[in-house]
């Protein structure tokens, strides 16, 4: 299919000081908007200006919250050029998501030629500036004007761009994280391998929770024995105990991250053994009054690495690593975003030019 680009004829004024975008605040000129009609499939695909939905009052994404979404980034290399990290990965988990919320599947070439051209026709809005980016978030979502519970046969996907500093205020420093014990975010079965909508939605109970005790985020524990680690609610987990980096297995309840799995395959390919496996709240406890809780941090797309200082679980507060940044993680930190912003060479070939 040919994408048809309409450029804006009253284009936005760009921040004007890059060390102040802050993240999700501002956004492009343009947006890509493919359709679905059944038994058309995917068809109409374009780049138009950035402008509002126009929705039915009964679409079902309203109502049932049948919608999917994605994040990856564009990256302003030292000579000027634009490149983008794994974007296929991102696709190919676009489709997993699209397959458990009966969403029909998406072209992953295709897809990624679609955010490719996006890019490309607003490459003046990729950021220079050190820990700048461009946030790219592809999304799909029902627009059927009915109210009745069934699989949408009518849907929009969609391309924003959004450039973005540090997702958290405070950048690479250490983050203080508190273990909920009230609330669940997802169980084996259901949608937390996905990333949907909803489930963001289903964390943010616990998100205000940590926020009024003056906590910034918010870990994760299964949802049917209540005991084993599983994701912090913006970002995958990792924990260096007794010299050994643990992090929970993808189980059918976490999310398997871009940034997770590049960690893995990175740290490895150093030498240190990482282990995936069921990880305890007791066996972390225990770990830290012995001495053996070394490092942790959080990986995600938005903050990339973020070391964790301080997790509070129960009236149990453990400090980790002298809240500071440990080595291991200033090594992946310095290490990933090399590659992403093209300062260190690519031996995995992970990045894509625009």
């Amino acid at each position: 299919m040919e994408i048809k680009i309409t450029r804006t004829t009253t284009p936005k004024q760009k921040p004007a000081d890059q060390s102040k975008l802050g993240f999700g605040i501002y956004y492009t000129d343009h947006m890509f908007i493919m359709n679905y009609d059944e038994p058309e499939g995917w068809h109409d695909p374009r780049i138009v200006p950035y402008a509002p939905f126009e929705l039915d009052p009964a679409a079902m994404v309203l109502h049932y919250a049948q919608e999917v979404f994605e994040g990856l980034k564009a990256y302003r290399t030292a000579d000027g050029s634009i490149q983008l990290f794994r974007p296929e990965k991102n696709m190919a988990r676009m489709n997993v998501s699209c397959e458990r919320l009966c969403i029909p599947k998406i072209d992953e070439k295709f897809a990624l030629e679609a955010i490719k051209k996006l890019v490309w026709v607003d490459q003046d809005w990729v950021p220079s500036e050190e820990g700048t980016s461009l946030y790219i978030r592809p999304y799909v979502f029902a627009t059927d004007a009915h109210v009745g519970v069934h699989a949408a046969k009518h849907l929009i996907f969609a391309i924003i761009l959004s450039p973005v500093g540090a997702y958290y205020p405070q950048g690479i420093a250490p983050v203080k994280i508190f273990v909920e014990q009230k609330y669940v975010r997802a169980v084996i079965g259901g949608t937390g391998f996905t990333k949907a909508g909803a489930n963001y939605a289903i964390s943010l109970k616990g998100q205000e929770e940590a926020e009024e005790q003056g906590y910034i985020q918010t870990l994760w524990l299964d949802g049917v024995e209540r005991k084993y680690i599983e994701e912090v609610g913006s970002m995958n987990v990792f924990f260096k105990i007794d010299n050994e980096i643990i992090t929970p297995a993808l189980v059918g309840s976490i999310l398997g991250g871009i940034t997770r799995m590049s960690i893995i395959e990175l740290l490895r390919h150093k030498g240190y053994k990482v282990t995936e496996r069921r990880l305890s709240i007791d066996e972390l406890v225990d770990a830290y009054k012995n001495g053996k809780l070394e490092e942790a941090w959080g990986t995600g797309t938005a903050a990339v690495i973020s070391p964790i200082g301080e997790l509070k679980y129960g009236d149990l507060v453990m400090p980790v690593n002298n809240e500071k940044i440990g080595e291991v993680s200033q090594m992946l930190y310095d290490t990933l975003t090399g590659i992403q912003w093209g300062r260190i060479p690519d031996e995995f070939g992970w990045t894509v030019k625009i």
